[in-house]
């Protein structure tokens, strides 16, 4: 049972939400709030696994949302749900740690699928956003900084930026899961990131691979 907590001032999105995963096998809604500005204490009452996070609310912003929730937790997956895909909005969103980036008027199944694929270990985005993110990256000039990531990290932190999940990742380079959440602990450190849409942005910003 994959259990989300959705934070959107809509009521009427809300209640849609709420209505897409009662109505679906394996999901249990632990939440639905209509603002974020208590998230940090909302995810230790009810601790969900997903969290689905507008960007656009009054009060405290999603992003703001986002920053909350990871200076005490940097496991729970954030996706964030929105009207929007402009550049800022993206690499806000990634920058400080959300896990995915989905359109608000993405189908029903397109929903579901996102919360599994995180839920898993993916890092879903409309193709929109996906098509914007690598233009955001493109051309960008090489870190002068040396991150002192092992070929293995690296081959590792490649995997993960050709959108494998864990398992994909264990199976390609022929490791244990527990060996590659090693080396993903290690990458996160070392590039000072805490989520896997983090780390893919920061090698894809800072020319890493």
């Amino acid at each position: 049972m994959i259990k989300v907590l959705l934070y959107d001032d809509s009521d009427q999105f809300r209640e849609a939400i709420a209505l897409l995963l009662g109505g679906s096998d394996g999901f249990e809604v632990v939440g639905s709030l209509n603002n974020c500005e208590t998230a940090a204490a909302d995810i230790s009452v009810l601790e969900p696994d997903v969290i689905l996070m507008d960007i656009d609310m009054p009060g405290a912003t999603g992003i703001d949302g986002v920053k909350m929730i990871r200076k005490k937790n940097d496991r729970v997956k954030i996706i964030m749900l929105t009207v929007f895909d402009n550049n800022q909005n993206i690499y806000d969103a990634i920058r400080f740690g959300a896990n995915g980036y989905v359109l608000k008027k993405s189908a029903p199944d397109a929903i579901i699928h996102a919360i599994k694929d995180v839920f898993e270990g993916g890092a879903p985005m409309n193709s929109s956003i996906a098509t914007q993110v690598l233009q955001m990256f493109a051309g960008m000039s090489p870190a002068t900084q040396n991150y002192g990531l092992s070929e293995k990290e690296k081959a590792v932190l490649q995997s993960l930026v050709d959108g494998n999940s864990y398992k994909m990742v264990a199976a390609a380079l022929h490791i244990s899961i527990d060996t590659v959440r090693t080396h993903i602990r290690n990458i996160y450190e070392k590039l000072q990131v805490n989520s896997k849409s983090a780390a893919v942005a920061k090698a894809l910003k800072d020319r890493i691979l």
